[in-house]
């Protein structure tokens, strides 16, 4: 109590000699410091000049307001305040503690990623707090230190785990283990007592969760959940990729003992209250490995002349109901996952390889976009309907291809009937302005333990278009059926496939990195304009040795595509309404599009927004959480398949510039690697931030993306899915 009101007069006198400084014309600088703070903070969305502060806290001498100009400046350059425009001042409302995701870049640093979209800010090991990347935690943020171009913060509090259950390698002693992670997702390995080894033996890879982990000590506590295999092994690895993603690697069996449950014979009311197609010519195409057909199409001539063209899909939504098992299964994946040698499916196989794929010969349920076209591929009517069908045909891409260009074989007409249609929606596409980003795939033929054998290219030709043309056109067509609404009526709740306008900062940068090249692109403009220009510069560089990494930087200027309720359309296709609904056996998003489109249908009222977009946010998340973990197994297999190639000699691109190295893309396989800075022997090599180059403080060498170089293969790291190179030299451009 005796502190309390120690504390009490000593506020009292500090407020009386501030008072008296007042009346005086003497204000000390800490009273003025302090009535500057006190203000921003009572006003903390409102703009001051320098002359409305000055007046505000009552300035009256030249001495005074020099200072608090100085004030000012300092104030900004510790984040206090923001400066958005010169001279104008306002309340930094991220100053203090912010909340955020904890991400490991490359190199090992880690940010956090503000929720509120700010700079990201830099967090020290020393002052995670136990945090673990991936978690969501409110973070302190410290003073802005001089010529400190990260903010820097400590975590104070860990509002959510994003994991507890880790993968790795066991280190086992006699009467304990470690488990050693190779992500460094954890700065520290999770002791094991020996009572919860599980049976697990040195170096097998493992999962491990985190049971406790106490204030006193360095290690988390942990214990092992199931052992994967030993290390190197195919299986085991593919799995520890998923594990380390958080994302599943089996089916639950009561899920797979449920769906074996659900009849496949389709009755003969079904059939009534359907259109049935099964005497209309329908055939699938797929890639060779596929067994989940999820789309096939079917085509038949009008008496008026013109095209019926059927883009049918699956109907999972029959067999699959709001509630049930595999329905929670399904949200909670989002996605089915697809790894170098492996498909982990969203739906159980029963549903997925038997029961919803389109195959040959058999009666298949159907959600089909009926389109009435002519022969300029004009939609002249379309019908979204519930159908049955049968397949006549299975074709790989391969085979369609082979017809289209030899013009002969199985279903020949039809198939150049389709693909001249393709062709002419193609065209009308791009000159409305979509982008044409169509990388090669880099694809591994592996053995039967995994390893891989050879890598090649998968490239899209006609085969591909052609089911890509009528895909979009049937996504875009029931997009617009349910967005677009007639006067000021206002449109139901639905999933739209949304894209939005690239951020000008990252065009400009695109910009100043290919102008190197000695090519432009259009930055400014109507978004036509700056499509066009984007499309001719993906136009000359192909067959370039720039080729992949120009397309690699371009694609990273553009915007993500996510899933949302509040549609803007879908730049990179210039469509103005687009959604997925064509591949409901993979993704939730199709599932969930096909639900709306029989509630409509129906006439029932719009669905509740919040709650789909809620479901629209997981499914993005999903989508790219799988997607970084299909990059992995690539990244995987690449060094599983340049292991045995230490001391060969290639070239290479530069591909990436750090302050810790060089990152080389081989021209021969796309395989990437890193030079370590130190091992640039030949001079003291400075990072230019500004100009993303290498520089030799004496010699003046410079290395900076798009370099030609050659390189040895020096080390294959599988652990780390990471591959050393050694420069032996750089090429004259």
């Amino acid at each position: 109590m005796t502190r309390l009101n120690t504390r009490k007069r000593d506020k009292k006198k500090d407020f009386e000699n501030m008072k008296s400084s007042h009346k005086n014309g003497q204000l000390r600088k800490k009273d003025i410091l302090r009535s500057v703070v006190e203000l921003f903070q009572k006003e903390p969305d409102k703009f001051f000049n320098y002359k409305q502060v000055s007046a505000q806290v009552g300035l009256k001498t030249m001495a005074q307001k020099q200072q608090l100009v100085t004030m000012l400046t300092k104030l900004v350059d510790e984040d206090f305040l923001l400066e958005p425009t010169i001279g104008k001042y306002k309340y930094n409302g991220r100053n203090g503690s912010i909340v955020g995701t904890l991400e490991r870049k490359k190199g090992g640093k880690i940010y956090l990623i503000p929720e509120d979209g700010g700079d990201e800010i830099f967090i020290l090991d020393k002052y995670m707090n136990k945090a673990i990347v991936g978690d969501k935690v409110r973070v302190r943020l410290f003073a802005k230190r001089h010529n400190q171009a990260d903010l820097e913060g400590q975590v104070v509090e860990v509002i959510q785990r994003a994991h507890n259950t880790f993968v790795g390698k066991l280190q086992v002693s006699k009467d304990y283990a470690f488990l050693c992670l190779e992500n460094r997702m954890l700065n520290n390995d999770i002791f094991i007592p020996k009572d919860k080894i599980n049976g697990g033996k040195n170096g097998d890879k493992a999962v491990v969760r985190i049971t406790d982990w106490p204030d006193r000590d360095r290690n988390p506590v942990g214990e092992v959940l199931e052992i994967l295999g030993s290390v190197g092994d195919n299986n085991a690895e593919m799995n520890a990729i998923l594990v380390e993603f958080g994302l599943p690697y089996s089916y639950p069996k009561e899920i797979e003992d449920f769906a074996n449950t659900i009849p496949d014979e389709i009755s003969k009311d079904e059939i009534a209250k359907r259109i049935d197609c099964r005497e209309t010519t329908t055939f699938t195409i797929d890639p060779k490995d596929a067994k989940d057909f999820d789309d096939a199409l079917s085509i038949r001539k009008l008496s008026n002349g013109n095209w019926e063209i059927g883009v049918h899909i699956a109907d999972v939504t029959h067999y699959v109901n709001v509630g049930d098992l595999i329905n929670i299964e399904a949200e909670k994946r989002a996605t089915s996952i697809y790894l170098v040698d492996r498909t982990i499916p969203m739906l159980p196989e029963r549903l997925s390889n038997q029961i919803c794929s389109l195959r040959p010969d058999e009666d298949k349920l159907c959600h089909t976009v009926l389109f009435e076209m002519n022969d300029d591929a004009t939609v002249i009517n379309y019908k979204i309907a519930h159908t049955v069908i049968r397949s006549d045909r299975r074709f790989t891409y391969e085979e369609a291809q082979d017809i289209i260009e030899k013009k002969e074989g199985d279903l020949c007409t039809e198939l150049l009937t389709l693909d001249a249609l393709a062709k002419k929606l193609r065209e009308e596409r791009f000159k409305n302005g979509a982008i044409a980003f169509e990388r090669s795939e880099v694809k591994f033929e592996i053995d039967e333990k995994g390893k891989p054998i050879s890598v090649y290219f998968k490239e899209s030709k006609d085969a591909n278009k052609l089911i890509e043309e009528f895909m979009l056109l049937a996504n875009k067509t029931v997009a617009k059926h349910i967005g677009k609404t007639e006067g000021k009526t206002k449109p139901k709740t639905f999933v739209y496939r949304i894209h939005d306008l690239p951020d000008p900062d990252k065009l400009a940068n695109l910009s100043a990195f290919i102008s190197r090249f000695g090519y432009k692109v259009k930055t400014m403009g109507k978004n036509k304009e700056v499509s066009t220009s984007i499309n001719n510069l993906l136009d000359e560089v192909q067959g370039k040795k720039e080729q992949n990494l120009i397309e690699t930087i371009t694609i990273r200027s553009m915007a993500k595509a996510i899933y949302s309720t509040d549609n803007i359309g879908h730049y990179g296709l210039a469509f103005e309404f687009y959604t997925h609904f064509t591949s409901p056996i993979r993704r939730y998003p199709d599932m969930m599009v096909h639900r709306l489109l029989d509630r409509y249908a129906e006439g029932g009222n719009s669905a509740n927004r919040d709650m789909f977009e809620e479901l629209c946010q997981h499914s993005s998340e999903m989508e790219q959480i799988a997607a970084n973990a299909e990059r992995a197994s690539v990244k995987y297999k690449q060094v599983e398949f340049m292991s045995d190639k230490i001391g060969k000699i290639y070239d290479g691109v530069i591909s990436g510039i750090q302050e810790w190295g060089i990152y080389v893309e081989l021209l021969e396989n796309k395989c990437e690697g890193m030079i370590p800075i130190r091992d640039l022997d030949d001079d003291f090599y400075i990072f230019d931030e500004k100009e993303y180059c290498l520089i030799g403080r004496k010699h003046k060498q410079k290395y900076q993306l798009g370099d030609e170089v050659v390189v040895r293969i020096a080390k294959a790291n599988l652990e780390k899915k990471q591959l050393d190179f050694e420069l032996i030299e750089k090429k004259l451009s």
